[in-house]
């Protein structure tokens, strides 16, 4: 697996997102109607080459300094900026000139469609595994977020610790990919067709976890996941017997979390203020917190609201003097199932 396959199939194989072989890189959730509103100031030429494989519009955002890690032809770039707002940016970088090139076409007309006196979008060329050679501000990004990307490269390891170095203290890594139940066989990773259909390169989960870790970011949460469809009998042949799925992730940088879900007696309550979300407050696959209603919580959880951009919209209650052992229902479980059952109620990763 290389970068000239991802080159190759994304700038020269594929015309646009109708030329792909299977689902893994396009996404098929419902988008909520600030994006769908903000999908639609985005130049159809954009929208046209978009391979992701899901949302990365994370809550609470406005004024944020956002990377996009493989921002390809800019659409979810051009999403953000209008979200971000004006005093807000987003970086995107990416390895494809042909991708490139449509992104940058378009900066003008966007800025002209967004109503703002310049630009707060910019885009650079670089490989997403050597980000320190891109001159790129440590402890700078409020988020980084990648769309059906990290799968792409070779070394995962090297953009999940990048990408640690380049947040803020409190910021957060939110990003959609392609995780397999099983390690793809290592004869098929640089099958151009599987690499670029994002197949080959897909993070068997329990990789992806070690990972994470390793690069500091002590308690993935799980977002949303959905089994993918492989149409293509012969890509569905290749990869008989392993299972895919779509997943968004949200990873914080904060270097206190326990690698448990301890029990501090806390809780929190949630103001209903964060746009979209005025209801109930998603944190991750398992933690939907209704707006004035007390919600216990673990110890990480609470660090990923009151350590955070997120801390001006909850009430907090407890502290961390006493201890109460493991959170209740809380362990290390398969985060997706094998099948192609993708409710709420399948483990999760946390309590």
């Amino acid at each position: 697996m290389n970068i000239e396959n991802s080159r190759d199939y994304y700038g020269k194989v594929l015309g646009g997102s109708d030329d792909l072989k299977t689902d893994a890189c396009c996404t098929t959730e419902a988008p909520p109607p600030a994006i769908l509103d903000a999908m639609r100031n985005v130049h159809e030429e954009v929208r046209a080459r978009y391979y992701g494989c899901g949302l990365v519009s994370p809550q609470a955002i406005g004024g944020a300094d956002i990377l996009d890690l493989g921002s390809g032809s800019g659409q979810d770039a051009y999403i953000l900026a209008q979200i971000v707002g004006e005093q807000g940016s987003v970086t995107g970088v990416d390895t494809t000139p042909e991708q490139l090139a449509v992104a940058n076409e378009h900066l003008e007309w966007h800025r002209e469609k967004f109503g703002y006196a310049k630009s707060n979008v910019t885009f650079v060329e670089g490989d997403i595994e050597k980000l320190d050679q891109l001159d790129l501000p440590e402890n700078h990004y409020d988020v980084i977020v990648s769309n059906c990307v990290i799968n792409l490269v070779a070394d995962k390891q090297a953009v999940f610790s990048a990408a640690y170095r380049l947040l803020k203290p409190g910021g957060e890594l939110y990003f959609s990919d392609v995780y397999s139940n099983r390690r793809v066989p290592t004869e098929l990773h640089n099958d151009p067709v599987l690499h670029g259909e994002c197949l080959s390169g897909a993070l068997y989960w329990g990789d992806f976890i070690d990972h994470a870790k390793e690069a500091g970011f002590l308690d993935p949460r799980l977002v949303f996941s959905r089994p993918l469809g492989i149409g293509d009998p012969a890509v569905a042949a290749k990869l008989d017997g392993i299972n895919f799925h779509s997943a968004t992730y949200r990873l914080f940088k904060l270097p206190e979390l326990e690698m448990q879900c301890e029990d501090y007696g806390q809780a929190v309550r949630y103001k209903g203020t964060v746009r979209g979300q005025e209801r109930v407050f998603e944190l991750d696959d398992h933690h939907h917190i209704e707006a004035g209603k007390m919600f216990p919580i673990c110890g990480n959880s609470w660090k990923m609201l009151a350590d955070t951009r997120f801390a001006e919209h909850f009430d907090f209650f407890g502290d961390f003097s006493r201890h109460y052992g493991i959170f209740p229902d809380c362990g290390v479980a398969v985060p997706f199932t094998d099948g192609t059952d993708n409710s709420s109620e399948s483990p999760a990763a946390c309590c």
